[in-house]
């Protein structure tokens, strides 16, 4: 079968290549997948880097998230069938076939197209979780930035229908005026020079007790500009790949708390993790959820792919495609 694999850590586009590998084998618990589609996630691109907290063996097969068709069942699977499509996490998902645990993947309605549902896992469900994590109440506002991200629009919406308000910061303009085409109005462009004044007028100078970084770097400086004294700040991802920036000040005299958040180690019960992933199958379904693929490469194209996931400006993921059968369910 053919599989993308990289053999030594570096950028991406560089070291990844596609090679023919035998199918793995089945082990107990365990289901055999054709792959369809996989999307190219953040988290891939920095393991390849050996950026991130999982370090696999060398050589590995990147891919963590994917839509697919069952192959065969491991022993003792007995709720899935084979033909059955399922979405869900696995490891090494950028070839034809992968090994998914069997607890880890849920049956995918004929509804819901492959584009949405190889996404369901890491972004929808990591806002959902995020959500439950903050502590927070119906008519409390937060603060994110890379609010025109993926993740971040989910938490806009999502928090919308918990009523909990969201102020959203952006790096330019444009990208406010997609998010309101989107319904999502409370969020200022950080490079408009009364973007403070601006974010403030938004929440009508309510305290604003939970602050989301998905960049890193300054990201945390300016959403502590709108923060509250005593807020808390989540570290949820380090899209500019820099170190935080958080003053002693900040920590000393606002008595500002920091976290991190990480959907590897969730901060929900597993029971709560199988109901949350049921509601974003039930909103898949229903239209409510639609998770964009903007491009599709082969796995013999792999690292144009890897190139093309990492250039700005883009309106959905990257993935890699296997079967001819998402064709059949857009």
């Amino acid at each position: 079968m053919k599989s993308a694999v990289y053999s030594q850590i570096g950028s991406p586009a560089e070291v990844l290549f596609s090679e023919d590998r035998p199918k793995p084998q089945l082990g107990a618990g365990q289901v055999l997948i054709k792959m369809v589609l996989s999307p190219i996630h953040n988290h891939d691109l920095m393991t390849i880097a050996g950026q991130y907290a999982h370090k696999p063996a060398l050589p590995s097969v990147p891919g963590t998230e994917a839509v697919g068709v069952v192959e065969a069942l491991g022993e003792g699977v007995s709720n899935l069938e084979v033909g059955q499509r399922v979405a869900g996490g696995a490891m090494g998902t950028w070839a034809e076939y992968y090994l998914a645990d069997a607890a880890h993947l849920v049956p995918v309605p004929d509804a819901v197209g492959d584009e949405t549902a190889c996404q369901l896992v890491s972004m929808p469900l990591s806002a959902k979780m995020l959500l439950e994590s903050l502590d927070v109440q119906a008519g409390d506002w937060i603060v994110q930035n890379a609010a025109n991200g993926a993740v971040g629009k989910l938490v806009a919406q999502y928090g919308a229908e918990r009523g909990i308000k969201v102020l959203g910061l952006v790096r330019r303009r444009d990208a406010v005026d997609s998010l309101k085409a989107l319904g999502i109005s409370n969020v200022v462009a950080t490079d408009n020079p009364d973007w403070v004044e601006e974010a403030k007028r938004l929440t009508g100078g309510a305290p604003v007790i939970r602050a989301i970084d998905s960049l890193g770097g300054n990201g945390p400086e300016q959403l502590l500009k709108i923060a509250s004294d005593g807020a808390e700040l989540i570290s949820f991802g380090a899209m500019t790949e820099q170190p935080l920036v958080i003053s002693a000040a900040d920590l000393l005299f606002r008595q500002i708390t920091v976290k991190g958040f990480w959907g590897s180690k969730p901060p929900v019960k597993p029971q709560r993790i199988g109901e949350l992933l049921g509601e974003l199958i039930r909103d898949a379904e229903a239209g409510k959820l639609v998770l964009p693929i903007e491009a599709t490469y082969s796995i013999e194209q792999i690292a144009e792919a890897a190139r093309a996931s990492g250039e700005p400006g883009r309106k959905g993921k990257v993935a890699v495609r296997g079967s001819d059968r998402a064709e059949r369910h857009r």
